[in-house]
This record gives C-alpha cells, sequence and structure tokens, in this order.
C-alpha cells in the first residue's frame, strides 16, 4: 500500500489551480516527493512541499529538503542567445567553432550553435570519467566538452529523449 501523500505548507487562494496541480502530480503523475515557490511582487504566494525524500518512502519530504535541481539556466541561455542573435553577435546557423575555437575537435569542426541550443548536438554526457570536483572547475569541464566525440550523427536525435536504459 502506498503512503498518504500530505502537502504541506502555504498558498494564496487565487493560486489553488497551482495546489490543484501539485497535488495531482501525487495522484496521477507517479511524483515521490517535490516543492514549489512562487513569489509575486516580492512576497511568497506559494510554497508548498509535499511527498517523500527517497524513493522507499521512508523520510518525508520537509520545507528545507534539498535536491540537485538540473536545467535552471536554460531559460536564461536562451533569451541571453536570442537577445545575441537580435543585436547580430550570434549566429544560429554558423559552426560553434567560430565562437569557440577548441569546439572544432573531435568532429564537430561544422556543428551548428543551434544543435547545442536544441540538444541536437550528440552529446547528452562525458564519456570519460572525471574527478567529482571538476563539474566546479571551468577550464576542466570546457576542455572535456570540446574534446568529446558526439554519442550520435550531430541533428539526427535529441538528447532529452534518451534515456540511460538506451545506452549513455
Amino acid at each position: 500500500m502506498t503512503p498518504e501523500i500530505l502537502i504541506d505548507g502555504e498558498c494564496e487562494a487565487r493560486f489553488e489551480r497551482v495546489k490543484r496541480a501539485f497535488a495531482a502530480n501525487f495522484e496521477t503523475a507517479g511524483e515521490i516527493g517535490a516543492a514549489v515557490a512562487v513569489t509575486l511582487d516580492g512576497r511568497p504566494a506559494v510554497d508548498l512541499w509535499g511527498g517523500y525524500a527517497d524513493r522507499d518512502r521512508a523520510r518525508r519530504w520537509e520545507r528545507d529538503t534539498l535536491v540537485n535541481v538540473y536545467s535552471t539556466t536554460k531559460g536564461i541561455t536562451a533569451i541571453c542567445a536570442h537577445r545575441l542573435v537580435d543585436q547580430g553577435k550570434l549566429d544560429l546557423d554558423a559552426p560553434v567553432a567560430k565562437y569557440w575555437p577548441e569546439f572544432a575537435q573531435a568532429g564537430k569542426r561544422n556543428l551548428p550553435v543551434r544543435f547545442l541550443l536544441s540538444h541536437r548536438a550528440g552529446l547528452p554526457a562525458l564519456r570519460a570519467a572525471l574527478e567529482p570536483e571538476a563539474i566546479f572547475k571551468w577550464d576542466r569541464m570546457t576542455s572535456a566538452l570540446a574534446a568529446e566525440t558526439p554519442w550520435w550523427e550531430p541533428g539526427t536525435q535529441q538528447a532529452i529523449t534518451l534515456l540511460p536504459s538506451d545506452g549513455w
């Protein structure tokens, strides 16, 4: 039997639909644990959390449960890239190597910028195991990515459609 999912926190009445959608993730989408917060005009309007912090459902999700967050910079990156396009400073069809010459390694000489922005570059991860602290070292990570060979022919697949069970 699945334990009951309790949702804690506060939500302004005008955001009740957010609260219902949050609850639906547990009821119909198989969510285990999550949190959502919305700040409006500098004030918290939604601050909800619920479920469990582990797959065994032994540890409740708390207000301050720490989690890894991924893809948090995608929206800002897209905005910045498109502002540069608008200003004539970035060409989405130009090779990445025009802006980052080291990237031309390993068969990526003509790979266009748009393939990076649309996850079609064939670079979902690094094959080489790096030291754990490498993720915090700009030069180490950019060198490793520049040296990486695409996992598939760029432009033929989208990285976000692949799962670990697909072999990467």
